[in-house]
């Protein structure tokens, strides 16, 4: 009797394991709803970096998870219908590019779990209640730093000589821009520059008039980076050329676009470090639970072929210093 009812078992196991065996085969795999601020057609190094970090963890996007891309392409108000879409595809994760993106993805969605790559204030902007405890469903990566935009004034000035006044321009429909506007008119209020604000808000207000205005009235000009200044920043790059400014961004991408100089935190090692988030998260572990980190690499980069064109020297100091010098 024992013998028979042990060839029923693995009879049994043996119809059992097959169905096992579909069942995982058929499970879906995890869904990532990645949200780029800027199109398709935009290079980023940083989205490259996410992806790769993602497949060195064995998360390869086709096999092992599938990712849901949706651009705003510089576009604030595409980011409730994106938000909508990604709850009604039932992603797992939402992966933010921006804060603006947090702050809509959150909303919209604050059933899913997310992390964000990039973000200026998380805890000012209601995203977490704390770096160290983020409670909720949120947590990620913050370039808060209140001493970013001093240093890029700082810099400015160390480049472009007779510095006296300085415009900065920004999106103030996007939160982070006013946090360093407000850091950077002080700053270049205790270097004892005169200051002058100017608004965009929206790419139609990046034109020849614009900076032309700005020609008359600034010695350099500091760009505060969001989506809608990344998305344009190549017109951008000309135009502040065409009107001889000598100008500061944020990142090396604006550079490389024909700002003079960027300086701040080096996006691909936030965006490798958010793809480690997401596989914790993925491997079970809660927003909740992980504390929110800063960034740990700066990247100083110089564009050499602006300065030639604006007729400036680059002090050798800074060509020592910098990261990169694009010839």
């Amino acid at each position: 009797m024992r013998r028979r009812r042990l060839l029923g078992l693995l009879g049994g196991a043996a119809v059992s394991w097959p169905v096992v065996a579909w069942a995982q085969q058929a499970r879906p795999v995890p869904v990532i709803g990645y949200v780029a601020p800027t199109n398709p057609l935009t290079p980023s190094r940083s989205t490259s970096a996410f992806l790769q970090r993602l497949r060195e963890l064995g998360w390869i996007d086709g096999q092992t998870i599938t990712i849901e891309t949706r651009w705003a392409a510089g576009r604030p108000e595409r980011l409730d219908e994106i938000a909508a879409e990604l709850v009604r595809l039932n992603v797992d994760l939402i992966v933010t590019s921006s804060t603006n993106d947090s702050i809509a993805m959150k909303k919209v969605a604050p059933q899913i779990p997310m992390v964000f790559a990039v973000s200026g204030d998380p805890v000012g902007f209601g995203l977490v209640a704390s770096l160290a405890r983020p409670g909720g469903n949120v947590t990620g990566l913050s370039i808060q730093s209140p001493d970013s935009a001093g240093k890029r004034v700082q810099l400015l000035r160390e480049i472009v000589p007779g510095l006296h006044r300085l415009a900065i321009l920004g999106n103030p429909g996007s939160p982070n821009v006013m946090l360093e506007v407000s850091d950077a008119e002080a700053a270049a209020r205790t270097l004892g520059l005169d200051v002058t604000t100017v608004e965009i808000r929206q790419a139609a207000d990046i034109n020849s008039s614009t900076f032309d205005l700005l020609k008359g009235r600034a010695d350099a000009l500091f760009v505060v980076a969001d989506p809608l200044v990344n998305t344009n920043r190549i017109l951008m790059g000309t135009l502040a050329l065409g009107a001889r400014l000598p100008t500061m961004c944020a990142f090396r991408e604006l550079a490389e676009a024909g700002c003079l100089m960027s300086y701040g935190p080096y996006l691909p090692d936030l965006y490798r470090r958010a793809a480690e988030f997401a596989d914790k998260i993925l491997r079970g572990a809660k927003p909740a639970d992980i504390p929110v980190q800063q960034p740990t690499k700066f990247e100083q980069v110089i564009n050499l072929t602006t300065a030639k064109a604006l007729g400036l020297d680059v002090p050798a100091a800074l060509l020592a210093t910098a990261e990169e010098v694009i010839e």
